[in-house]
C-alpha cells in the first residue's frame, strides 16, 4: 500500500528531479511533486512524495523533518487529503 507525504518550506530552486533524489534513499518512489503557481513556472515552494511501502514514508519523515535544505529546515509529515468543501 502506498503512503504519499507533504514535504513543505521547500527551497524555491527544488524541482521534481532533485525532490526525488532528497527522498530516493528511503525507499521506492511512485511519485514526486512540486507543485507550481498557475503559471507553472515558479514553486510554491511545497510538494508531496508517494512511497509504494508505508514504512519507507514513514522513514522519509523522521529523517528529512526539520532537515536543513539550502537554509531552510524541511517540514514533512504524512500528507492529508483535500477537503472536498472549503
Amino acid at each position: 500500500m502506498s503512503k504519499r507525504i507533504y514535504v513543505g518550506n521547500l527551497p524555491w530552486s527544488v524541482i521534481k528531479v532533485r525532490l526525488e533524489a532528497l527522498f530516493s534513499p528511503f525507499g521506492e518512489i511512485e511519485e514526486a511533486l512540486v507543485i507550481a503557481d498557475k503559471d507553472g513556472r515558479r514553486s510554491r515552494g511545497f510538494g508531496f512524495v508517494t512511497y509504494k511501502k508505508n514504512a519507507d514514508a514513514d522513514k522519509a519523515i523522521k529523517e528529512m523533518n526539520d532537515k536543513d535544505v539550502e537554509g531552510r529546515k524541511l517540514v514533512v509529515r504524512e500528507a492529508k487529503p483535500l477537503k472536498e468543501e472549503r
